[in-house]
């Protein structure tokens, strides 16, 4: 086994460039999406910093070797948990350490470093700690059977239920969906008998069914089980917006309204009409519909398969299965931002809050993705090849 001591050869040069295109199209659109008559201040700016410090941050997290991660992934783990159970426990209000936002309970006020989303970072953290778990378990069971991964399933289930209750607290589904999402795709790679994944994704699915129709019919039942009103006005506003159209369905309505406007090419930079209220965070993909039209929408939709399909050429390149499963995660968690966000812009899925990944505003989205992406550098850095590989031209 060795590895390249060529730097040029062992940096992911295409992610760089595909993060960097990334980049360039989070600016252009912020710009066009913010108003001086809606905001005082300059979100383009605020942009380019996050993304400066987030090159940073990918820098020094390639820095490291995916051993010295596995190393301390239980560190980072319980570090994002102690960050949410302070969230739940610190006082909230105006003035107060813990921000309030839509009767939401999401954002701390630190000093020096400002305004963050504990949720955001535990994601990376999560996926960290749930690859040590599972790639940890499977060296040590190398005889596998149904009990050793019934026993690894359990293990994994009881290391979801812990952010997730907490999440689900603050509350905020969105990053709840996440969290399940990141599970789901590591227990598919992670080797467990199709025997019992079977029956447990039937009762998943049916259970997620059963919920929906209870938001729709049983709404009495979902209190008991702790589920907020406004959780049910989602539901109903997705599936008729019009019914709500100053209230919850608002923000759904002006977004397809906006998109079906751009047509094929769109309205052009800064030429767009419809309002719509944050525009330049969560409903960002409207901003890209009305002023690039559809053929601006699919190419950023090409972009993001072309870093999906990157990063999974990646997973499949490399040799450690904790970094396999760090690659699936960081792919699941992408992906699913990228689905339910667009989704939730032309109606195809409830209005969760999910901002569109390197491309919406913000401190602690952006940062935990390019925590996530710094990962992915790590793994191919320093990922190590054996002899007699079929890539191995040396």
């Amino acid at each position: 086994m060795k590895q390249t001591n060529r730097l040029g050869e062992r940096f992911d040069w295409t992610l760089a460039f595909i993060i960097l295109l990334f980049a360039i199209v989070s600016f252009f659109v912020i710009g066009s999406a913010q108003t001086s008559e809606q905001y005082t201040q300059n979100f383009v700016l605020k942009q380019v910093r996050w993304y400066i410090l987030g090159s940073f941050i990918v820098a020094m997290v390639m820095y490291f070797e995916p051993d010295q991660y596995k190393k301390f992934a239980w560190y980072f783990y319980g570090f994002g948990i102690f960050l949410l159970v302070f969230l739940m426990l610190a006082p909230g209000g105006p003035g107060q350490i813990a921000e309030m936002r839509y009767s939401a309970k999401r954002w701390l006020h630190l000093p020096v470093i400002g305004t963050i989303q504990p949720a955001e970072f535990i994601k990376t953290f999560f996926i960290i700690g749930l690859a040590k778990l599972v790639s940890t378990h499977n060296e040590r069971s190398l005889n596998r059977t149904f009990t050793t991964d019934l026993l690894l399933l359990g293990k994994i289930a009881l290391m979801l239920v812990v952010p997730l209750c907490l999440i689900m607290k603050q509350p905020d589904l969105g990053t709840s969906l996440v969290f399940i999402s990141i599970t789901a795709a590591i227990v598919i790679v992670s080797g467990i008998s199709w025997k019992i994944l079977v029956p447990v994704f039937t009762f998943g699915a049916a259970a997620a069914g059963g919920i929906l129709w209870m938001s729709l019919f049983a709404q009495d039942m979902l209190d008991k089980f702790g589920f907020s009103p406004y959780q049910f006005k989602r539901v109903y506003s997705w599936l008729d917006p019009y019914s709500y159209p100053t209230d919850e369905g608002y923000n759904l309505i002006n977004a397809m309204t906006a998109i079906g406007s751009g047509q094929l090419t769109g309205k052009g930079f800064l030429e767009r009409v419809v309002y719509i209220p944050e525009n330049h965070t969560d409903f960002i993909f409207s901003v890209i519909g009305e002023e690039y039209g559809f053929i601006g929408a699919c190419l950023v939709i090409t972009l993001y398969f072309i870093l999906i399909y990157h990063l999974t050429k990646v997973a499949l390149s490399l040799h450690d299965t904790f970094s396999v499963y760090v690659c699936t995660g960081v792919i699941a968690m992408i992906t699913f931002h990228v689905f339910e966000n667009i989704g939730m812009n032309i109606q195809l899925l409830p209005i969760t809050g999910i901002p569109l990944p390197f491309i919406s505003y913000g401190g602690s989205s952006l940062f935990s993705n390019m925590l996530a992406i710094g990962l992915i550098f790590s793994m191919k850095f320093h990922q190590r090849t054996y002899l007699f590989d079929a890539d191995d031209n040396d």
